[in-house]
């Protein structure tokens, strides 16, 4: 190990912030401002206040840099999506059955316990600017808790065939990445009046919202197509 690698290791900034957590605070705000390929190495470096050797002793490139930051919040929240999937039952004064699945998989994510606005808006982009490498991410840290959701959610809707149930999961999760993105759309539109900001608010109307879009009734298999002034049965 060089000698900088060794400072890098150890050194603290004044509030005792490793200099690890500092690349990775920084790296996680100018990844969420600028994109993955927007934000280079130097920029990274220059805002933590480190020099390169750290980022190589610590992560060795640009793309394990990435996986950290996202490792170092998806593991709490996949973690806390399946504590909460295993206490979902129906019973007497409790929610029901699916509501509570579609919390559980929501909330842990929404309240900001891990990583807040910054991580929400680098979903986000990650999300919409997807390569390889975030895709890889994506499936690697979420498909396993992912597909015990799926699989919570067809027990609790037996009768919806499994295509509408996955059309239904991705919005849910289209539906998810906007809000906590919070684009200030609607807030304009609505003077305020409604602020996606505002998690409590998100989830008391996004779950009976999406509660109510999982039992609907299945959508024909055929594809539907509209046009202006077409009637429909």
């Amino acid at each position: 190990m060089t000698e900088a690698a060794q400072t890098a290791d150890v050194a603290l900034d004044p509030r005792g912030i490793s200099t690890r957590a500092r690349i990775l605070d920084s790296a996680e705000y100018l990844f969420s401002e600028h994109g993955v390929n927007g934000a280079s190495l130097r920029t990274i470096v220059a805002h933590a206040g480190v020099n390169t050797a750290a980022i190589n002793y610590h992560f060795g490139s640009k793309k394990g840099l990435l996986e950290a930051v996202f490792a170092r919040r998806i593991l709490p929240i996949a973690e806390e999506r399946l504590k909460q999937l295993t206490a979902c039952r129906d019973g007497d004064g409790r929610p029901p059955l699916l509501h509570q699945i579609i919390s559980a998989f929501l909330e842990p994510g929404m309240r900001g316990r891990h990583g807040g606005a910054t991580f929400a808006r680098l979903r986000a982009r990650m999300a919409a600017d997807a390569s390889d490498d975030t895709r890889a991410l994506m499936a690697h840290y979420f498909d396993g808790s992912s597909t015990q959701f799926l699989e919570a959610l067809a027990a609790a809707l037996p009768d919806l065939p499994a295509r509408d149930l996955h059309w239904r999961f991705h919005y849910l999760l289209g539906t998810m990445v906007y809000t906590m993105a919070n684009p200030g759309r609607i807030q304009a539109l609505t003077n305020n009046s409604c602020n996606p900001s505002d998690m409590d608010a998100s989830l008391a109307y996004l779950v009976p919202y999406l509660a109510q879009c999982f039992q609907a009734d299945p959508i024909p298999e055929a594809p539907l197509r509209f046009e202006p002034g077409h009637k429909t049965e």
